[in-house]
């Protein structure tokens, strides 16, 4: 009996451990989810079995042997969603957000998940009707696809739903009536579809933000609509008055206005009755009796009722007209008035000067850096609404004469820049810019959707740990960059956007891509570079062979030590020093002299929201993050040393950092070449085969040692950017003195 007891228990305590920890039918769901994907690189996945749970697959969350949420934002995949998704049996959590997924999106969905994020992908087809099933959900995405059809009348049971994006699609059809079931929904954004009919629907629903813009919506808006805080409704063929039966009181302060004679249906008798409606079974030959019995009083009283009608009307109409007269009188004698005291009060305080192209010289303790501040704008300026602007409105301070400039107050919140401090570039103003070498121009949303065929597929760059980069094409022919950052934009304060792109202006270096211009407008933020080029040294590195064979030996010298540059100028030359936290060869754009700028320089602040570090953070531990990034989860300029090393060994190997199609023991580039730095014959063998053995040994064995002193596991062991500069300086120096050039350096 003992015996059977002692094997019963171990047979207990075995199979949980043969068969894996992780639920079977989760281990089965996930791994058709990754196989549907394309089997794309990420840590721990594999096609068949596993232990997802144990063995910590990269972006997957567990509770005890139960996947709770799979979190692949930004993670550069593609492939689509199988149709196994449903099989998850705990999944509360699937963000997939901001990849390349296409296909539909599968009608079998889990009922137990919460939040569901598909936005910025390539879906296909139409809204699945089974979104009724998920009555647990409480947030979903779906914007910035490529879904069409008509919505289904699939709401009625998701009472629990709080924030819904259907933006930026091809969706069409009205709105379903089971619409109205949504009682928790606070935000709606459906903006940008081809979306018909009426918005009665929504009128019952608690909304604090809604955005039905860019649609074919008509009729008139619900009175309720115009109570919600933030409500967008342009672009729509609306009747903007509200409904008849709920119009707000006349602002006239006179008496009401007797209602006309009741209208009639089309169906009923003529408007020259105006006697009380008889019933319906009386013959035609009633009505002339009924008009002889009109008295010669009676039509004198009704045409006496009529006169004082109109003559009230009348009066309404001139106590309404001198209401208006007199409150723009008023406005325009309080802006007036304001001016004149802002001239005042400029000729009293002190003026600014522009010190030169690059400085914006204030009296040093006049202004503190931590307060927002009136800006100087022309007068003409002033009067204009910040929407009304494009890029190609704004105007610079040096078109006007001096004599023209005032100081007015600061506009609303989402456009009021912050004046920096003393010796500092000048801020970029809602309309205007103070001179083109010192500011940037405020874009409107409008422009850059024009710009960029609505942020068109066809006009993508690239993709990064913040958003999508698309193309912009001026009508001058003059191209720029768009980073469109959709990953932060509803977790970013206005002020903090504006007090970075702020930052960011003030990078000047040949090495870093100049920002030009920035977009705080509806709640998006996007930055606005000049363009340079959508290549990048990562497509050349890991792309088309040809691209990879133009990176001769030199040109490799040359590249890091442009981007060693880049780093050294935002170490050494800023004041506090710029760590860039992102330092990457996707981040290293080239052109086609292979010229080097370095992008998302003073972007740090983003990467530290949990927006935009679920998974990417996670996915660099892997490849560029140092070490102690792990432990201490702050970066610093040693970790930007770490990764700026990884680059070089990259440029070196001709690999990728991480890369699980590699035998197990060299998927990890840094750990795989530390040990080969300092035996030539193993270096040799680690240099790209591309390069077809056309470098100098003494040349390798240098880059080799640079290398290594980067991707030292303690921080304090690495050198200071300075130095590593000084190295590739002194290398192409030896390599010009070698082939009898200048030593001149580059």
């Amino acid at each position: 009996m003992l015996v059977r007891l002692v094997l019963g228990l171990a047979a207990v305590l075995i199979l949980p451990l043969s068969s894996g920890y992780t639920y079977e039918q989760d281990v089965f769901a996930i791994n058709s989810l990754y196989v549907s994907l394309g089997s794309p690189p990420l840590p721990g996945w594999i096609p068949n079995g596993g232990d997802p749970c144990v063995e910590g697959w990269q972006g997957v969350q567990c509770v005890g042997p139960n996947i709770t949420g799979i979190i692949l934002n930004g993670a550069n995949l593609g492939g689509n969603l199988g149709d196994k998704l449903e099989n998850f049996s705990s999944i509360i959590t699937i963000d997939l957000s901001n990849n390349h997924i296409g296909g539909n999106i599968p009608e079998g969905l889990p009922t137990t998940m919460q939040r569901f994020f598909l936005s910025d992908n390539a879906f296909t087809g139409s809204i699945p009707s089974s979104l009724s099933r998920l009555g647990s959900l409480t947030d979903m995405s779906l914007g910035h696809n490529m879904l069409t059809g008509a919505l289904p009348d699939a709401f009625q049971p998701l009472t629990g739903l709080i924030n819904l994006d259907l933006s930026f699609n091809n969706l069409s059809g009205q709105l379903p009536a089971s619409m109205d079931s949504l009682s928790s929904l606070t935000t709606l954004h459906i903006q940008s579809n081809q979306l018909s009919g009426v918005l009665d629907v929504l009128q019952g629903l608690p909304l604090m933000d809604l955005n039905v813009a860019n649609n074919l919506f008509s009729g008139p808006v619900p009175t309720k609509l115009y109570n919600i805080p933030s409500f967008k409704s342009d672009g729509n063929p609306l009747n903007t008055t509200a409904a008849p039966s709920s119009s707000p009181p006349s602002p006239s302060s006179g008496p009401p206005v007797p209602p006309a004679a009741p209208s009639k249906p089309a169906s009923g008798p003529s408007a020259e009755d105006n006697n009380p409606p008889v019933d319906d079974s009386s013959s035609s030959n009633n009505d002339d009796n009924r008009k002889k019995k009109l008295s010669t009083p009676r039509i004198i009283g009704l045409a006496f009722a009529g006169a004082i009608g109109i003559v009230i009307l009348v009066l309404a109409m001139i106590l309404i007209a001198n209401y208006c007269l007199s409150k723009h009188r008023e406005r325009r004698l309080t802006q007036e008035s304001a001016v004149k005291k802002q001239e005042v009060g400029a000729r009293a305080r002190p003026r600014l000067e522009l010190g030169g192209r690059d400085s914006l010289v204030l009296p040093r303790g006049d202004i503190s850096s931590h307060e927002v501040h009136k800006v100087a704008v022309p007068k003409e300026a002033s009067v204009k609404q910040p929407e009304e602007w494009g890029i190609e409105k704004l105007v610079p301070a040096s078109v006007a004469p001096p004599a023209q400039l005032a100081v007015v107050e600061p506009p609303p919140v989402e456009e009021t820049m912050r004046v920096p401090p003393e010796g500092r570039e000048s801020p970029p103003g809602p309309v205007v810019k103070l001179s083109p070498p010192t500011s940037v121009a405020s874009f409107s949303v409008g422009s850059l959707q024009q710009y960029t065929n609505s942020f068109s597929e066809e006009n993508i760059l690239r993709d990064s740990r913040l958003g999508r980069v698309y193309r912009a094409r001026l009508p001058d022919g003059k191209q720029l960059a768009i980073m469109k950052l959709d990953n932060v934009n509803n977790s970013l304060p206005v002020d903090t956007f504006l007090e970075m792109v702020l930052g960011i202006s003030e990078l000047r270096h040949a090495n870093i891509l100049k920002l030009v211009g920035y977009c705080a407008e509806h709640g998006q933020r996007l930055l606005v570079y000049d363009y340079f080029s959508r290549r990048t040294l990562h497509d050349v590195l890991h792309g088309e062979e040809d691209l990879k064979r133009k990176l001769s030996w030199k040109a490799r010298i040359q590249v890091a030590l442009g981007a060693a540059r880049a780093l050294e100028y935002l170490h050494d030359s800023c004041e506090p020093p710029v760590v860039h936290q992102n330092f990457e060869s996707s981040n290293i754009l080239l052109d086609d002299e292979l010229a080097v700028r370095v992008c998302d320089c003073g972007l740090s602040p983003l990467l530290s929201s949990s927006s935009v570090t679920q998974l990417s953070g996670k996915i660099r531990s892997f490849s560029y993050e140092a070490p102690e990034i792990n432990e201490s989860g702050s970066y610093t300029e040693h970790s930007d040393i770490y990764s700026f090393g990884v680059v070089m060994l990259e440029l070196l190997t001709g690999r990728k950092p991480y890369d699980s199609s590699r035998p197990r023991g060299e998927q990890y580039l840094v750990r795989w070449a530390s040990s080969q730095f300092y035996d030539i014959n193993m270096l040799t063998k680690m240099v790209d085969p591309s390069i077809d053995g056309k470098y100098p040994e003494k040349s390798l064995s240098r880059f080799a040692d640079i290398i290594s002193r980067c991707v030292q596991n303690a921080p304090e062991f690495r050198p200071p950017v300075s130095e590593v500069v000084q190295d590739l300086v002194r290398m192409v120096d030896e390599m010009k003195e070698a082939a009898g050039g200048s030593s001149t350096p580059v």
